[in-house]
């Protein structure tokens, strides 16, 4: 079993950057493939990329495609997600989870372990 737990969240302007980390504890990151979620107030779940087991692929979701990135430090057990030129829009609260699978997934259900989410406010 491993544990999540996110930081790095905060508010920033609209077409800022912000990174946000996950570290994993009790197993060792390499065990699994890598998720970030979002979830705003009133909306359901969606997913904004994911990152394999080596970190070697990665995928997003269209809506952040070119703003976000998704890296990993194994020997850390931490995975990052890098976001430049936010919009309003990428406000919400941000988790990250891990799928005991080798293929990554954007459903939400496919991960086994979630952390609590950190939360990211992007002002206009």
């Amino acid at each position: 079993q491993v544990q999540l737990v996110e930081s790095g969240g905060g508010l920033v302007q609209a077409g800022g950057s912000l990174r946000v980390s996950c570290l994993a504890s009790g197993r060792p990151s390499t065990g699994y493939t890598m998720g970030w979620f979002r979830q705003a107030p009133g909306k359901e779940r969606e997913f904004v990329g994911a990152i394999s087991r080596s970190g070697v692929i990665t995928n997003y979701a269209d809506s952040v495609k070119g703003r976000f990135t998704i890296s990993r430090d194994n020997a850390k057990n931490t995975v990052y997600l890098q976001m430049n030129s936010l919009k309003p829009e990428d406000t919400a609260n941000y988790y990250c989870a891990a799928r005991e699978g080798y293929s990554s997934s954007s459903y939400a259900s496919a991960y086994n372990y979630w952390g609590q989410g950190t939360q990211v406010t992007v002002s206009s």
